[in-house]
């Protein structure tokens, strides 16, 4: 084991999110050998004695990494609408998981799910700038000035996206195929991007 922040082990061992052991710390129900543990604290699981509520927590959970190609229908958040199905219902393991990122209901492709806050974080937050490549299977043709277009910035509702990179991909059909990569984690922004130039 080594030295980590207490809402850090709190959160490995299931007891929450770390905004939620947080709350646990500052409600004053976690000690570390003995005594009222604060925001700051840290601890050594191999020789410190962690409780809440001065009960033992349970042992950091194994660490799980699923890949997982997510098909169309499905819904990437842990509680989909009713009647629907999500990515958590799809893999028949125990413990805690949830999805790295999101892919819209309609779109098909690999999602990770894994209950690894640190690499959730990394792979999501945009302070990291990880990039992701999608593939776009158009009903139409695109000018090429529209991927012109997405390099410099498409102005949407919510702000500008610039993408990373965009070209075309394969030919096998009569539909136009797009390869694009971007750091962007809002929400449809692929989608919405197309429909941005559809009105055009």
């Amino acid at each position: 084991m080594t030295v980590e922040r207490l809402q850090k082990i709190l959160a490995k061992s299931g007891d929450g999110s770390r905004r939620a052991c947080e709350k646990l710390i500052l409600n004053g129900r976690i000690h570390v050998n003995g005594k009222v543990a604060t925001i700051g604290d840290r601890a050594d699981l191999a020789k410190d004695k962690v409780t809440i509520d001065l009960k033992a927590i349970n042992q950091p959970e194994q660490l799980k990494y699923i890949m997982l190609h997510k098909p169309r229908g499905v819904e990437s958040t842990l509680k989909p609408q009713m009647g629907r199905e999500g990515v958590r219902d799809l893999v028949d393991l125990p413990g805690r998981l949830y999805p790295v990122g999101r892919l819209d209901r309609d779109t098909t492709g690999l999602l990770l799910l894994t209950n690894d806050g640190d690499l959730t974080k990394r792979l999501t937050h945009p302070s990291y700038g990880v990039k992701k490549k999608y593939i776009i299977q158009l009903e139409n043709s695109i000018h090429p000035d529209c991927l012109k277009e997405m390099l410099k910035g498409v102005k949407l509702e919510d702000g500008v996206i610039k993408y990373d990179e965009v070209k075309y991909g394969r030919q096998e059909t009569d539909r136009t195929q797009l390869v694009v990569t971007l750091h962007s984690g809002k929400n449809r922004v692929i989608r919405r991007t197309m429909e941005y130039f559809d009105k055009q």
